[in-house]
């Protein structure tokens, strides 16, 4: 019987990669496979999806994959002949599946710096960091405090009242408990806000922020960014002029105003993605990525 293993997929929202349609539940398969090359591919760490996928314009998805496996010796990257898609994962998800992960791995630690280092803090007024590359952090209690500062890092404040950040490049961030707070400061950063009267912001460039309950709010304060929200939830949005070849450089941006509208499921669709263009709140498009 040939191996199967568990991973994870990254995709463009409309369940696509690489020009392929994939669906839930279905399972797929190639002829050949080779890690970067051909085949279909995954990741069994699952922040390393935010290499291929970054947390701003993607979705992610548990996976199956079995048939001929081929990997690669830099990150988890593993390429198959057979595999089936199974449920979406969010950001909290991927960062309790990461940490999940390295315990099996490694020793936990209740601090990490070191490259896709792992921290959970689980009781009220824990602390959680990871300040490495790929790193994940997690707490669960209420008034929790989650840090992620590295590149490709991830976030997640579970419990009430707590207080999520991921400030590095395609860091992802989430709080899903009672006023929560997430904020994604990276170029490329998504943040989550899922619990009632929960925060989400997102300040870098083409960074996205989503709130996920109708009394709370999402903010995209960078250049390009990008909200949405369910209906009763409010967006925030930022409009700036910049030199795109220096995109990096935020004290090169010009802000040009700003506004805040309300999900009303007409004029402003639920689950959405919005952006600001020339003083106007406009649909995302393709041309936005």
């Amino acid at each position: 019987m040939s191996e199967v293993i568990k991973s994870y997929k990254g995709f463009n929202r409309d369940l696509t990669c690489r020009g392929k349609q994939y669906e839930v539940g279905k399972e797929y398969e190639e002829d050949r496979a080779q890690s970067c090359e051909c085949g279909m591919h995954a990741c069994e760490y699952p922040l390393d999806c935010f290499s291929y996928y970054d947390p701003a314009h993607s979705v992610y998805y548990e996976v199956e994959q079995s048939g001929d496996l081929s990997r690669r010796g830099d990150d988890s990257k593993v390429a198959s002949t057979k595999m089936k898609i199974g449920a979406e994962i969010n950001i909290a998800g991927m960062v309790k599946a990461s940490i999940n992960y390295i315990r099996e791995r490694i020793k936990e630690e209740k601090g990490s710096d070191d490259d896709y280092g792992a921290s959970l803090a689980t009781g009220d007024y824990g602390a959680s960091s990871a300040t490495g590359y790929k790193g994940a952090s997690l707490a669960t209690g209420d008034y929790g405090a989650s840090s992620a500062t590295g590149d490709y890092g991830a976030s997640s404040a579970t419990g009430d009242y707590g207080a999520s950040s991921a400030t590095g490049d395609y860091g992802a961030s989430s709080a899903t408990g009672y006023k929560g707070a997430s904020l994604a400061t990276g170029d490329y950063g998504a943040s989550s806000a899922t619990g009632n009267c929960g925060a989400s912001s997102a300040t870098g460039y083409k960074g996205a922020s989503s709130a996920k309950d109708p009394e709370s709010i999402a903010i995209a304060w960078g250049y390009k960014g990008r909200v949405s929200g369910v209906k009763g939830s409010f967006l925030v949005l930022a409009d700036w002029e910049g030199d795109e070849s220096e995109y990096w450089k935020p004290y090169t941006w010009k802000l040009k105003g700003a506004k805040m509208v309300r999900v009303d499921g007409e004029h402003i669709k639920e689950n959405t993605w919005y952006t600001m263009r020339n003083g106007k709140i406009v649909e995302v498009t393709e041309d936005d990525r």
